[in-house]
């Protein structure tokens, strides 16, 4: 799988339907919206994209949309991984709306996603296999209730040593692709349905947002360069002659 979303809506409505007859917004409509939901950051163009190619954009890059009832927003800052601690900026942004917020990130099999109504949480979820749950707040949805019945449990990876049972009951990109047709009326990976909305079709306008003190900037840098000394050395498999996977040492393969 290699699916990945960071998306955050404010809507009226039903926001398939309102994907379904997008129309290109104004940019100038669309840049006040974004220096609203990011106060203190510099705003320059950057290029246009679409839905179904920026769902995950990278740092310091926001794709955003108006519609009819609905704004919507592509932005690693806007999604947390708990996701009820929404900021308050956020909340007013929203305010008297249905706020809905998904991410899935493939690398770290990560699912986060949460739905305010009015100003009230109604469903939190956040969830990895290193994390475990980290919220369940709410009711679950009906297209969850099968997840969290074992109906989808997460099979062993033939061939590979060592496997231990999974450590939630599902995988947590399936429930996510799961939650983006529910909540946004489309898939990423997966077989599309008849009335998926066609991300292609869905016009985004493209933002550079920075952090003008710069320290932002450098708070991300040093996490990554953390997380790059904790990976450790790489490790190469190699499927030997039974069919099951076998780590080999550098330069013997």
């Amino acid at each position: 799988m290699g699916a990945k979303t960071a998306l955050l809506a404010f809507a009226d409505g039903d926001i398939r339907a309102a994907l379904r007859g997008a129309t290109r917004a104004e940019r100038a409509e669309t840049e006040a919206l974004v220096r609203q939901v990011h106060p203190g950051y510099d705003v320059e163009p950057a290029d246009d994209g679409t839905l179904f190619e920026d769902t995950y954009p990278p740092d310091d890059i926001t794709y955003a949309m108006k519609l009819a009832g609905v704004e919507l927003y592509c932005d690693q800052r806007l999604v947390l991984g708990h996701t009820s601690e929404l900021p308050e900026h956020l909340r007013q942004a929203g305010a008297g709306r249905r706020i809905i917020m998904h991410a899935m990130h493939s690398a770290v099999d990560a699912l986060a996603f949460a739905v305010w109504e009015d100003g009230e949480l109604i469903r939190s979820l956040s969830l990895s296999p290193d994390s475990g749950i980290q919220e369940n707040i709410g009711t679950p949805y009906d297209f969850e209730l099968p997840y969290w019945a074992g109906e989808h449990p997460v099979k062993p990876i033939p061939g590979w040593p060592n496997q231990g049972p999974y450590p939630l009951p599902f995988h947590p990109l399936k429930l996510g692709e799961e939650a983006l047709r529910a909540l946004f009326g489309f898939v990423i990976e997966g077989r599309p349905e008849p009335d998926d909305v066609d991300t292609e079709a869905v016009h985004l306008h493209g933002f550079r947002v920075t952090d003008p003190s710069g320290a932002e900037q450098a708070a991300r840098e040093a996490l990554y360069a953390k997380a790059l000394r904790a990976m450790g050395p790489p490790r190469t498999f190699r499927m030997g002659p039974d069919g099951t996977m076998r780590e080999v040492s550098p330069g013997s393969y």
